[in-house]
């Protein structure tokens, strides 16, 4: 499939109608799988923070001309749903927030390309709920779901992006340059937010406990 045909797919109302059908699918996932009492009221509160992702992701501070920006605390927010709820629910709401995006800034040139630069790129955030048991579990698990991140849009930089890369540079070495220039800024400021106490402990109010 060229990359002419899956573009026009995903800018297309059917192929929007089928991402928004799949975002749903996830979000009703997130509720089957939480395995609490009140796991509707997760669906919901997910669902919030998705919101509040898109939303915060809109600020962007600056947009890197190949893709990615560095954006109002828009990996915070989604991060916040493993924090709160649990790595699973993280992956998925990550994953449906992916599909989210690829409705709205399209760039596609290849199937598995769509698949890790949209919902695995944004779902590996959500792996960082593993540490929220942790001591300072907001501040590690923040780091671990950026740096999944990071990992799975260097390799798809690599691999279908290489093609792009500056002069000077070879695919590997600009991938890991590229993409730590708007994912490690974000975090840094991030990062220095939450050592805020109060902040922490305003986030942690809403835990829900394993």
């Amino acid at each position: 499939m060229s990359e002419e045909v899956l573009q026009s797919f995903f800018e297309s109302v059917p192929g929007q109608i089928t991402t928004v059908v799949v975002i749903f699918l996830l979000l009703i996932l997130i509720m089957r799988i939480s395995g609490k009492k009140n796991n509707v009221s997760i669906m919901v509160k997910t669902a919030i923070l998705i919101g509040l992702t898109f939303v915060l992701n809109q600020i962007t501070l600056f947009r890197m001309p190949q893709g990615g920006s560095i954006t109002a605390f828009g990996m915070l927010a989604l991060f916040l749903v493993s924090y709160l709820f649990g790595a699973r629910q993280g992956i998925l709401a990550g994953m449906a927030y992916g599909l989210l995006d690829l409705i709205i800034n399209p760039s596609v040139i290849h199937p598995i390309q769509i698949f890790m630069d949209y919902p695995l790129a944004f779902g590996a955030i959500g792996i960082g709920g593993m540490l929220r048991s942790q001591s300072f579990g907001i501040i590690k698990g923040y780091i671990l779901g950026v740096i999944g991140r990071y990992i799975v849009v260097v390799i798809s930089g690599i691999v279908f992006w290489g093609m792009y890369a500056a002069e000077g540079f070879n695919a590997v070495s600009w991938s890991l340059f590229y993409n730590m220039t708007y994912i490690l800024p974000e975090a840094a400021i991030t990062v220095i937010i939450l050592l805020v106490p109060q902040l922490r402990q305003l986030f942690d109010r809403f835990k829900i406990n394993d």
